[in-house]
């Protein structure tokens, strides 16, 4: 996209004062880093807390008369068991059973159900949501807000200096509360593997809020780069790369996002298939790979197995600032899917040996439970 085609989030002019490089994601002018570089904004991130601008993500409310049984429909997770307070990770599915995106549901609040969208799949995921589920529910898309996620191990602390009720939040809770003198949705989530908060507030506030945050030497701002960097060391998939329309949530290794009740029933889009991988395996899966010599291999990089012969491709990959070694993601055969099994990825023409390895490549450090 042009210059003049991209859109900007409320923080634009504050990324670019801190000496943001801006680069073209999802339809939007983002930083993809800022004047500490790539590696020190990872690492600062893993040891104190790090702040992303993510308001490029796609906000709506869901209403109608039952929206957590009506979108039910389109996903083949259970809404119907999720508790005011809590947050549910989900998949839009098509009618094959392929990942139309990866979400986030939640119910911070008696408004309906709040719902968080990949930023460049979010036209289409409420098209979709639109037209499957007219006459049951009504969107609302919240432009007029951003979305900071504010992560690392000193997160939790440095957020309850301004809204003390976040700290008693575990993973995946929601809430809705004022902080920063705003009305403002919370939930103990993110997608670093970190423990951390998103925040979603009024695009008004949003220069102020990042700026208060920010004040504090434990907080400092991180780009796109670290943001992709730490998910990979978290095994995150990242939608467009490592999941897209052909992948099953049983391919992705995301069986846990098809509930047993939803397993069960089999009503849900592209049920078949599903239970079909779920039953008998699927014809390929995602793993990790550490390559064990030679450069990062990067998305779209072949996978042999011992004798040479192609059985996959890397989708995301890179180096690991925490670990020191290249990793990588990718899809295989499950014969080839076990833990310790030895392939080669093909790096500029030259075989490399690797190990499928288990994930996360970093261990998660997500609060499951709050301390009284």
């Amino acid at each position: 996209m042009s210059e003049e085609d991209l859109k900007f989030t409320p923080l634009r002019d504050a990324h670019v004062a801190a000496g943001a490089r801006m680069v073209p994601f999802a339809g939007y002018s983002m930083p993809v880093q800022y004047k500490d570089g790539v590696l020190k904004e990872h690492l600062w991130t893993r040891e104190s807390a790090g702040l992303f601008d993510v308001s490029h993500m796609g906000q709506a409310r869901l209403r109608g008369v039952s929206p957590l049984s009506a979108f039910e429909e389109v996903t083949p997770s259970d809404f119907i068991g999720l508790k005011p307070g809590k947050q549910r990770y989900s998949v839009l599915l098509n009618r094959d059973g392929g990942i139309i995106d990866d979400l986030m549901a939640a119910r911070p609040d008696d408004d309906g159900l709040f719902v968080v969208v990949n930023g460049a799949c979010k036209d289409n995921d409420f098209k979709v949501i639109d037209a499957e589920l007219a006459g049951q529910v009504t969107i609302e898309r919240l432009e007029d807000r951003a979305l900071l996620a504010l992560q690392g191990p000193k997160a939790a602390e440095a957020l309850a200096e301004h809204a003390p009720a976040a700290a008693a939040m575990a993973f995946m809770d929601s809430a809705a509360m004022t902080a920063f003198g705003v009305d403002v949705l919370i939930s103990r989530s993110g997608y670093t593997g970190e423990d951390g908060y998103e925040i979603s507030i009024p695009a008004a506030a949003a220069e102020r809020v990042w700026a208060t945050l920010l004040a504090d030497e434990r907080v400092r701002p991180i780009g796109l780069g670290a943001r992709d960097s730490l998910r990979l060391e978290a095994g995150l998939p990242l939608y467009g790369h490592d999941v897209d329309e052909t992948v099953s949530p049983i391919e992705a290794d995301l069986a846990f996002a098809v509930s047993k009740k939803r397993r069960e029933a089999r009503d849900f889009p592209g049920a078949a298939r599903i239970a079909r991988e779920l039953e008998s395996g699927p014809t390929r899966k995602r793993v990790g790979l550490k390559v064990l010599q030679g450069a990062p291999a990067r998305e779209g990089a072949e996978i042999a197995d011992e004798t040479g012969a192609v059985v996959g491709r890397v989708t995301s990959g890179g180096f690991s600032p925490s670990l020191g070694c290249p990793i990588a993601m990718g899809f295989v055969p499950p014969a080839l899917a076990a833990v310790g099994t030895s392939l080669k990825v093909i790096v500029r023409g030259k075989a490399q040996p690797c190990e499928v390895t288990s994930m996360p490549f970093v261990a998660h450090r997500y609060v499951r439970k709050v301390k009284a």
